[in-house]
């Protein structure tokens, strides 16, 4: 070829020689893949473009596939691992490793699971502790109780089978207790908590035409590894959401999008999730995190933060088959606090912002002291009716700001049936014997519920729909 190219004089004589003088490859030597599956899907979007610029750093992609390849094989079976590692300043991902290897045909490894429909297990209660924060019902000191509790048939248990009894908030979300997440998901509403999931930039998926239930709280949802991070993200940020992107032309902060959570709400949050115990290699305050155990022991979860970074890691099966003994805690958050280590540099989690209520229990306006979600198990009462969701004054958003018409669930206590409820007098239904109904505002503003009982005796609330 050499001989040829210089007879047409497509190469100069010197040229020739020093081609000639080259050493001849005796080996195949491996193509390098970075970054695979997300430069397929880039390249799919824009399939016309010839040059796509990501905002993927190459050094640390080349970090964490190395990491995930060698977890993933001290793993039984064929379990996978997906890391997604973002700048929650400007919403830049910085690496994406959607499996431990393309190729790999028993982890299915062909499938980027940063992008995965999965169950999230408890990774939603920070959010869920957030919004009880911010409307005023809960403080980290509040005392709440973990002790076994029915809302209309669904009895969360916790994960060791066992009840803590009294325990502070803060106590509760550390240890990822069941009963008190749903208690203060009752309080504040599933639909608030997708509300705001969407206002992160995720796409929950329920079931088509079924009303958000608690089970939401503890993984009854479909997420994705990228809407997790989204969400933590927002959490870091002090409650600001960013768009999660990996081109560098659409990196920018959500400024005109509401926030997911106030700023004092959100700090506490996260003050919280940096107390939490974490592996031993862990620096004690540094990171701000939360594990997660999908049901069926299916998926693993681990996404947590720092005054920069947000690191989200999934472990499982592509297939969705249960992998015994595969816990968040045990099986993702070592490889969560392993990406951290990888990064060039550490940053320090922000301070207080300013408001913050810092006292212990006792200390505390006495509301706040002891928290009671007021739901009853009766058959009939003599007593008048009292609304006990929402209270009178209360702000809800049920999305109609963003065109949603989300529900907004109305809470009964005491008082005889059969029950009448009505919004500014006009009938919403007649609930029967039922304590709970889901009731669809159209439109924003003040309304007036008013329900009344079997002995015609009533009771008001007056809340302001967003």
């Amino acid at each position: 070829m050499l001989a040829r190219a210089l007879e047409v004089r497509l190469i100069s004589d010197r040229e020739a020689a020093e081609a000639m003088g080259e050493k001849i490859p005796t080996i195949r030597r491996p193509f390098p893949i970075l970054a695979a599956h997300m430069a397929d899907r880039v390249v799919a979007e824009r399939p016309a473009a010839k040059l796509h610029r990501l905002t993927i750093d190459a050094d640390l992609q080349r970090r964490l596939e190395d990491l995930a390849l060698r977890r993933a094989n001290g793993l039984a079976g064929s379990t996978s691992v997906a890391i997604l590692l973002a700048d929650h300043r400007t919403g830049e991902i910085l690496a994406s490793v959607g499996s431990p290897d393309l190729f790999d045909e028993a982890r299915n490894g062909f499938i980027d699971m940063t992008l995965a429909v999965r169950s999230p297990g408890s990774t939603l209660k920070p959010l869920i502790y957030g919004l009880a924060f911010e409307l005023g019902i809960a403080h980290p000191e509040t005392l709440i109780e973990d002790r076994p509790v029915a809302f209309a048939g669904y009895a969360p248990g916790n994960f060791e089978g066992e009840f803590y009894g009294t325990v502070t908030v803060r106590r509760a979300l550390q240890l990822s207790l069941n009963s008190p997440a749903v208690q203060l998901l009752d309080a504040v509403g599933p639909a608030r908590l997708l509300s705001r999931m969407r206002r992160a930039g995720a796409t929950p998926i329920i079931p088509s035409y079924s009303l958000p239930g608690l089970a939401i709280g503890l993984g009854g949802v479909g997420v994705t590894l990228n809407d997790l991070v989204a969400i933590y993200a927002a959490i870091a940020r002090g409650g600001d959401p960013v768009s999660i992107t990996v081109r560098p032309d659409l990196s920018r902060s959500a400024e005109k999008s509401p926030p997911v959570l106030d700023n004092r709400a959100a700090w506490q949050v996260g003050s919280i999730l940096a107390g939490a115990p974490g592996p031993q290699q862990r620096p004690p305050g540094t990171i701000a995190f939360k594990t997660g155990t999908s049901y069926g022991y299916r998926d693993a979860w681990a996404v947590g933060f720092d005054g920069r970074h947000v690191v989200g890691v999934w472990a499982g099966r592509p297939d969705g088959t249960p992998v015994s003994g595969l816990v968040g805690a045990d099986t993702a958050a070592p490889i969560l606090f392993d990406a951290f280590a990888r990064l060039d540099s550490s940053h320090p989690l922000p301070g207080a912002p300013a408001g913050i209520l810092a006292a212990r229990t006792a200390e505390l306006p006495p509301p706040l002291r002891r928290f009671s979600h007021g739901r009853q198990i009766e058959s009939g009462n003599a007593a008048g009716p009292e609304i006990a969701f929402p209270p009178d004054g209360a702000r809800v958003d049920t999305g109609l700001a963003f065109g949603e018409r989300g529900s907004l669930a109305l809470k009964l206590r005491r008082g005889t049936p059969p029950f009448r409820w009505f919004a500014d007098g006009w009938p919403i239904t007649n609930s029967g014997f039922d304590r709970e109904i889901f009731w669809t505002p159209s439109s924003r503003g003040f309304v007036e519920i008013t329900v009344i009982d079997g002995r015609r005796q009533s009771a008001r609330t007056r809340l302001f729909v967003e």
